[in-house]
């Protein structure tokens, strides 16, 4: 399906689906007096339709307070630095200050950062959380130029720059690559902003370990077959119109068919819960669906980069990655915290892809690396959800303490 189809589509449907969010506001929340059930099963029906579509406009992160000891402490969402295909978002916690600084690195993979609005507010509570806000591609002007997976390395370490000395980066999935490679070459400039810990969370360091569909998927077709068959221009009415970009509904449709099933009973079950009255889980099913059919188009010289680079030739792990005309080299670490942390089901990134980077950072002590895996999750679970607050957080924050 080219660009321009998918466009005059999802035109066409946009207002059913708008009017189909109404009438589920109206059905299931104006209960009618004690006539519920009909109306109900209604707005049930309605609901699965207003979610039949994708949204391109970046969700709200809504992080407007954290409970902190019993307290709602409020914070307040600020630009600190904006650059033409992402920005440095701070949540600036009122009344608290000299607390250690983190980056969160967002994957741009498809889906807005928000999607990591849960790991944020569970940082919130003991660090002061900055967080990579990558811009839909299909909104960035053409005179705006290209980006590559130099140029996200680049921000990267632009971003750790800006927070200063004594940063502690946290990349989660794709974006481990980059992360390990900024610290690198931070290190290897002997840059006093070289991060005080660095932890990769489910990210594919090395896919060569225990290849899964998503690796084998990279592997299945040549290079040039991605770039003839999966890139498509930006349509013209848009800001970013004429762009080339690998289209967020294309990589969100590849992520839906591996899990076709599991997909779909989670539709049931959300129709099920609301049909009972079951509110509070059909919400939390809802939720999760609106924020994951938020999608946002990639630029198209990073999405092919990162197949060739990082999957198709796994550059970094064979000491062959580039940046700026010189070799990446993790042994050059010294002075960095790592900390690798894998999900037992991982079927995106399987365990072993992350835990290597412990041997490509051969420059550190024992002591400054540590892995944890965790049994019973699956790669989301690794950073959102009850085992993601339990026992991975605690882990990742005695890591960050102790670098301190």
């Amino acid at each position: 399906m080219t660009y321009s189809t998918y466009q005059a589509l999802a035109d066409a449907t946009d207002p059913l689906r708008d009017m189909s969010v109404q009438l589920r506001r109206v059905l299931l929340e104006a209960r009618f007096g004690d006539i519920v059930s009909p109306w109900r099963t209604a707005g049930a029906y309605y609901e699965l339709m207003a979610l039949t579509g994708f949204t391109h406009a970046r969700p709200d992160f809504d992080l407007c307070h954290v409970e902190i000891k019993g307290i709602k402490v409020p914070v307040v969402e600020e630009v600190v630095l904006d650059l033409p295909f992402g920005s440095l978002l701070h949540f600036k916690k009122q009344g608290i200050a000299n607390e250690p600084k983190v980056l969160l690195i967002a994957p741009m993979s498809g889906h807005f950062a928000t999607l990591l609005r849960g790991t944020a507010h569970t940082l919130l509570r003991d660090f002061d959380v900055y967080i990579t806000d990558w811009k839909n591609a299909r909104d960035i002007p053409l005179d705006a130029g290209g980006f590559g997976l130099d140029d996200f390395t680049q921000y990267v370490i632009d971003f750790t720059k800006q927070i200063g000395e004594g940063c502690n980066l946290v990349a989660v999935c794709q974006p481990t690559v980059a992360a390990l490679a900024a610290t690198a070459v931070l290190a290897a400039r002997k840059d006093n902003c070289q991060p005080a810990s660095l932890t990769l969370m489910a990210g594919p360091i090395d896919v060569r370990i225990a290849p899964t569909k998503v690796n084998e998927l990279a592997n299945s077709k040549p290079y040039d077959w991605f770039e003839s068959k999966l890139i498509s221009t930006v349509p013209a009415n848009m800001k970013g119109q004429g762009r080339k970009v690998y289209p967020g509904f294309l990589q969100l449709s590849a992520f839906m068919s591996m899990n076709t099933k599991r997909h779909m009973k989670s539709f049931a079950d959300m129709f099920q819960h609301r049909l009972k009255g079951d509110d509070g889980k059909a919400d939390q099913i809802r939720d999760f669906y609106e924020e994951y059919f938020a999608i946002m188009d990639l630029p198209a010289e990073f999405y092919l980069e990162t197949i060739r680079n990082v999957f198709q030739n796994a550059q970094l792990p064979k000491g062959e990655m580039m940046f700026g005309g010189e070799r990446v080299d993790p042994s050059a670490i010294r002075k960095t915290f790592l900390l690798t942390v894998e999900g037992e089901k991982d079927d995106i990134c399987a365990v072993g892809q992350t835990l290597a980077a412990q041997d490509l950072c051969s420059g550190l002590k024992p002591y400054m690396k540590s892995h944890h895996m965790q049994p019973g999750v699956g790669h989301y679970g690794v950073f959102n959800g009850k085992k993601w607050e339990s026992q991975i957080y605690p882990v990742l924050r005695n890591h960050i303490l102790s670098a301190m």
